[in-house]
């Protein structure tokens, strides 16, 4: 006597389901990788020009030493006093031209606190390798 069975198993995968959950996550995805925005200093890259770059002024440099120690021209000065001198120094002139050198102590936050600064009121700075 042979005995039959009445359910066969079925070996097929549906994959409907799969399929959704994937484009639901995709979706998602591309909703939030959309609503984030890069945390970055918009910086100026040096371009292709034949003329020569003239300033009405002498190029000023800032160092920046550890423990938010900011050197102007080699003279010590505090950052609001440096912020009032720029801001002076851009209503003179119209171009205005900075170099930032940091030691090797010196934070990133130092630094982009300086840039900050420079970049509201508009000066052109060039960053240096360390002193």
């Amino acid at each position: 006597m042979a005995l039959k069975k009445k359910s066969k198993v079925n070996a097929q995968f549906n994959s409907s389901a799969l399929t959704d959950i994937i484009f639901l996550l995709l979706i998602f995805f591309m909703l939030t990788s959309s609503l984030v925005s890069p945390n970055s200093i918009n910086m100026k890259l040096p371009g292709n020009s034949r003329s020569k770059a003239s300033s009405e002024t002498k190029l000023d440099e800032i160092m920046i030493r550890g423990g938010a120690q900011y050197f102007l021209n080699g003279r010590r000065i505090e950052l609001a006093e440096l912020e009032t001198y720029l801001l002076q120094k851009v209503r003179r002139y119209k171009d205005v031209n900075v170099v930032i050198a940091n030691s090797s102590d010196a934070t990133n936050g130092d630094v982009v606190a300086f840039m900050d600064l420079a970049m509201r009121l508009k000066v052109n700075t060039v960053l240096a390798t360390e002193i």
